[in-house]
């Protein structure tokens, strides 16, 4: 591995270790403002600061997207599988909700089949099974305990899948700023209607005020870790490469691990290190094949 692989590896893998630490403040904040209220304001503040960079950098013109559907598209996955994310993060050990939602990289391959006409090797659909596997140990008990709000990591890990589709079927239409402009800026308005349809629902418990300072601030943070640690991830992909660097995904798993046993007292038990292991043991197959056959896996949640 040459000098510049080895720094781009490293960029990429601290970026990683950053989204899971605002992971961990989201889970902070449970109880004290619902998840969707919670990713509607991390994803205004993004949006807000991304489109003011992007203006002073490529001007106007950069915000008008080739395909607006498309981003459209790209926006609302992300707002879905933000929510079902958050949620899952207040209702479950971090781990486990990591865990689960890192079968987004499998899906992604099967979805860029059916909907991008892709060629989906037969390492896949054995791949997928094991992945879904891996998903079913760790729902065991959470499932009797939760209910249909333990498929919600699933959901979240669909709808990221989706999403990582629409990147592809989108990739040259503009800068690496301005789809990350795009798809907050349309991720945002999404999650303001899931907040007003929750407010005026007229269900108590769907019902939230004003946010305070504290969860104003852990929003904040949220927001600058999560976009400190895209803008590692994509210096690091261009130092390296994607096919160098995507194996850094799961250094998310390990900080999840760490900070959800000292922080929140989850600790793991043997059948949830066991399903983690199957589900992040097939992404690894999967992008070592992918190597092989000259078109890596792109892994992992990214955007949060």
């Amino acid at each position: 591995m040459t000098k510049d692989e080895r720094a781009g590896l490293a960029y990429a893998a601290t970026g990683f270790a950053i989204l899971s630490v605002g992971d961990a403040v989201v889970k902070s904040m449970a109880g004290e403002w619902p998840p969707y209220a919670v990713a509607g304001l991390r994803f205004t503040i993004g949006a807000i600061a991304l489109s003011v960079l992007l203006w002073r950098r490529e001007g106007v013109e950069a915000f008008r997207p080739t395909n607006p559907w498309l981003q459209v598209a790209r926006g609302f996955c992300l707002a879905m599988a933000s929510v079902a994310f958050f949620s899952a993060v207040y209702l479950m050990p971090l781990a486990e909700a990591m865990a689960i939602a890192f079968l987004a990289p499998v899906l992604t391959q099967l979805l860029a089949g059916l909907l991008l006409g892709e060629t989906v090797r037969r390492a896949v659909w054995f791949v997928s099974v094991v992945a879904l596997l891996g998903v079913a140990i760790i729902l065991r008990p959470n499932l009797s305990e939760l209910g249909w709000a333990a498929f919600l990591p699933l959901v979240s890990a669909c709808f990221f899948a989706l999403m990582m589709v629409a990147n592809r079927a989108s990739a040259g239409q503009g800068s690496a700023l301005s789809m990350q402009v795009f798809i907050a800026a349309l991720c945002a308005p999404v999650l303001l209607v899931i907040c007003l349809g929750a407010k005026f629902s007229g269900i108590a418990e769907l019902d939230f005020g004003w946010p305070s300072w504290s969860v104003v601030a852990r929003c904040t943070l949220v927001a600058i870790t999560a976009t400190t640690a895209h803008w590692l991830a994509y210096v690091g992909t261009a130092k390296a490469g994607a096919s160098q660097v995507a194996p850094a995904i799961y250094v998310q798993m390990l900080i999840a691990i760490a900070l959800g046993w000292a922080v929140f007292g989850d600790k793991p038990d043997m059948l949830t290190i066991a399903g983690a292991s199957l589900i992040i043991g097939s992404g690894l197959y999967l992008w070592r094949d992918g190597l092989k056959s000259s078109n890596p896996i792109k892994s992992g949640p990214t955007t949060r």
